[in-house]
């Protein structure tokens, strides 16, 4: 079981992927843009395993997101979801391009929850 903090400015699609990570037994956190998403993270940096992020977002974009929680905690693990491959991408974060599937999802968590088990 790990804490997750889940943030996109679309409530569905966060809603989606927040019920979809609960469902395997994570504890979902959620923001709906990258400012929030990074006053939750600073308050809750000790317990929370990975962050799920948009890229495209109002306030403060999730790349900016990744790269103000790294200042908080450098070793953050963070999966960045985006419709739009043009966009610059934090380093070690894992992309999903927009759609994945539910597959896809569980892989990249898994991949990085695991990493820090080694």
């Amino acid at each position: 079981m790990a804490a997750i903090l889940v943030v996109d400015y679309d409530r569905s699609i966060r809603e989606l992927v927040s019920n979809t990570l609960e469902s395997e037994g994570n504890h979902i956190l959620t923001a709906a843009n990258g400012a929030e998403a990074v006053a939750i993270y600073r308050r809750y940096a000790n317990q929370i395993d990975l962050v799920v992020t948009d890229m495209n977002m109002p306030v403060m974009d999730g790349a900016e997101e990744v790269l103000c929680i790294r200042t908080t905690n450098p070793a953050s693990k963070a999966i960045c979801m985006t419709g739009d491959s043009e966009h610059r991408f934090p380093e070690g974060v894992i992309l999903l391009s927009k759609p994945f599937s539910v597959e896809k999802l569980f892989q990249a968590v898994d991949g990085l929850l695991r990493a820090d088990m080694n």
